[in-house]
């Protein structure tokens, strides 16, 4: 059975390097900045801690969850220009894998009421994204348990 976020936050603060929370003001500001909304496991993360760090302290932290003011659209953070030609508008990073590589997620196709996260390799980005977990909850999960590893390219 899948972990609550509850649980998943309480994990991040005992054994990783949680941010400060953001305050409902700045999750405001930052939806308006954006033009879309947190889903609830995005916004409960959020208001819990404004990013973290996992496994080890930020700059060596293989997953680093980016706070609200570093996330911006993947094509810019990736490519040389907020165009279509480096993919659709609606992709946002998320967590810095430290090596120009991200994972993100799409702002514009929820399913039941949470964001798609995918795998935006900056070699292959924007052709080669694909999706590796159906949720915010359900990476979180997945990165805690992977020992520091990129759960997404083992096997």
């Amino acid at each position: 059975m899948p972990k609550s976020m509850k649980e998943l936050l309480a994990e991040v603060s005992a054994n990783h390097f949680p941010n400060p929370p953001a305050t409902p003001a700045q999750v405001a500001a930052f939806e308006k900045r954006m033009g879309w909304k947190l889903d609830e496991d995005l916004r409960a993360f959020y208001l819990h801690c404004d990013g973290a760090a996992l496994f080890r302290r930020f700059p060596d932290a293989n997953y680093h969850l980016l706070p609200l003011e570093q996330i911006r659209r993947a094509r810019v953070a990736m490519r040389p220009g907020d165009d279509d030609r480096f993919g659709p508008a609606s992709w946002y990073t998320l967590v810095d894998l430290q090596d120009s590589d991200y994972v993100i997620l799409d702002a514009a196709h929820q399913v039941d009421g949470k964001y798609p996260v995918l795998d935006a390799y900056h070699e292959t980005f924007p052709e080669a994204v694909r999706p590796i977990a159906a949720s915010f909850s359900e990476f979180l999960e997945k990165a805690l348990a992977s020992g520091d590893e990129f759960f997404w390219l083992k096997g």
